[in-house]
């Protein structure tokens, strides 16, 4: 049965994770139902006009309607309090003009609006939570612990997950974690575990890449660096590295935080000609991945991490990449542990890392590694299994 379903993302569609978490699904999803999507974005980004006009193309052309607005920053409460009410007219019309049937929230700013078109409308209402936002903002360093917008947030969330028809974990440790909530005990919603998903046709390994050369050993880095990522561990590691592999290259893919890196750099004494440091669109990770014979990140392993899945470990998992992570964040060690397809620390202690960087070491030079990557992948973050689990939820919903 075809839903008409309205999706909202308070991220960009010109983001990489609108490129990655939200139009790569919905272009498969448009197949079977009607899709309009409500984005916002960054002025930055909008200017791009020829991206722009790119994105606009490949929307239409897999009939999404995509309705953009613009992201507004500061002050943070009024800023996004704007941008709710404004987004309210829209979707308010838009649900009207177009009988939609499912509103489908990624993460909370959305879910505020798709709360209240499903009690004005009784629309059906899919809570994809992303993670626990709000302690994110605690976590990341945005927002005070109990502060007012933390604990406005916290209630909101208790909204969401008691008026939802479905809420989606990108995790089974966040369900686990919110299981034990007082409010839920008594009456759990319908949770769906779906993670964040890769397109393995992007994220593959490349044709002719040489590997494992003395010469050429590249460790790389993709994405942000700060919040609640834990950039000075990573930078440790590249130099005991340096001790284990004098060649060993890093190769570091982020698009704004250039100067922080750089920064983080000499402050541990990395020689600069061993770092090289680019921004990419999303299109060109892939190829640049390709470079890559292993990949370091570190998470802060507090309570919102417990739902969060790294999109980072399917694409590096896809392109054949072995990973060195820390436990805490979501399913991230059982994958890892059960694949064996990197290695898990518990802390990031010197007398930790060493002897992990050695194992990591002995992972890429079996020649098995790169196989038990791709297969990881394919088995835990599909993204056509991704849209299955989409499409059975907007069927059940629109029946």
């Amino acid at each position: 049965m075809m839903a008409h379903v309205l999706y909202i993302t308070y991220d960009g569609l010109l983001e990489p994770l609108g490129q990655s978490q939200v139009f790569q699904y919905l272009k498969k999803l448009s197949n079977s139902h009607k899709i309009t999507l409500v984005s916002y974005e960054k002025a930055q980004d909008w200017a791009d006009i020829t991206k722009r006009k790119n994105l606009e193309k490949s929307v239409k052309d897999v009939g999404i309607r995509w309705v953009s607005l613009r992201y507004h920053k500061s002050p943070t409460a009024l800023a996004t309090s704007y941008d709710l009410l404004r987004g309210l007219f829209v979707c308010t019309y838009l649900s009207i003009r177009y009988r939609i049937q499912i509103v489908h929230a990624r993460s909370y700013v959305p879910s505020v609006l798709a709360l209240a078109l499903k009690r004005i409308f009784k629309k059906r209402f899919i809570f994809d939570m992303r993670g626990f936002w709000a302690d994110e903002r605690i976590d990341g360093g945005h927002w005070l612990p109990n502060s007012r917008i933390y604990r406005v947030a916290k209630w909101f969330e208790k909204q969401f997950l008691t008026h939802a028809d479905v809420v989606v974990s990108l995790t089974h440790a966040g369900i686990s974690a919110m299981q034990q909530f007082p409010y839920l005990k008594n009456s759990l919603p319908q949770f769906e575990v779906i993670t964040t998903c890769t397109n393995l046709t992007l994220f593959r390994p490349m044709p002719n890449t040489v590997r494992n050369s003395e010469q050429s050993f590249t460790i790389g880095y993709v994405g942000t660096t700060v919040n609640w990522y834990l950039f000075d561990p990573v930078v440790e590691c590249f130099k005991i590295l340096l001790r284990i592999r004098p060649h060993t290259r890093f190769l570091i893919i982020n698009r704004e935080e250039h100067e922080y890196i750089q920064e983080r750099l000499n402050a541990y004494g990395i020689p600069k000609e061993q770092v090289e440091i680019r921004a990419a669109e999303y299109s060109d990770v892939p190829k640049l991945m390709s470079q890559m014979d292993a990949t370091i990140f570190f998470i802060k392993p507090v309570f919102s991490k417990r739902s969060s899945a790294p999109t980072k470990l399917g694409e590096f998992l896809g392109c054949g990449i072995p990973c060195l992570t820390n436990a805490g964040v979501g399913d991230v060690k059982e994958i890892i542990n059960s694949e064996n397809v990197g290695v898990i620390v518990e802390d990031f202690s010197q007398e930790t890392l060493e002897p992990a960087l050695t194992r990591l070491l002995n992972l890429v030079a079996d020649l098995s590694t790169r196989e038990r990557c791709i297969k990881a992948a394919q088995n835990r973050f599909s993204l056509d299994d991704g849209v299955k689990k989409y499409d059975q939820i907007y069927q059940s919903l629109s029946e």
